[in-house]
């Protein structure tokens, strides 16, 4: 879809590609990981796991959206967007892993989390 964007862009269309699409899997593991959270027997003790995961799923699908848009666009959004990413998605992972031992689905929103954070990092890093 960025290849049809009718006038340059002021980013690397490869990294940005690559960091919206990292952000919308982790958008969706955070999401999914949060649902089976909640059928967890133990869902008691995942409070903080569900509550993590639903803020870093908001702020990845809402970063997502504005990076795919680049009429009028604002560095210093997407730039401020791009770090808040990273935090939650420290964050987020840094909680999941504590729970990857015990449940598949942490484990697997962890590895979706630094890989997001590491592609929007890739994207500050192109920007700056």
């Amino acid at each position: 879809m960025l290849d049809t964007y009718p006038q340059s862009i002021n980013l690397d269309r490869t990294k940005l590609a690559a960091a919206i699409d990292a952000l919308l899997q982790c958008s969706e593991a955070c999401t999914a990981c949060a649902d089976a959270c909640l059928s967890e027997a133990m869902v008691a003790q995942l409070t903080k796991c569900i509550r993590t995961n639903l803020d870093c799923a908001d702020i990845c699908a809402a970063t997502a959206r504005v990076l795919s848009r680049h009429t009028g666009y604002d560095a210093t959004i997407s730039r401020t967007l791009l770090q808040a990413c990273v935090a939650a998605c420290t964050s987020c992972g840094d909680e999941r892993a504590r729970h990857a031992e015990t449940h598949a689905h942490c484990r697997i929103c962890a590895d979706a989390c630094r890989a997001c954070a590491g592609a929007c990092q890739d994207l500050l890093a192109a920007m700056h």
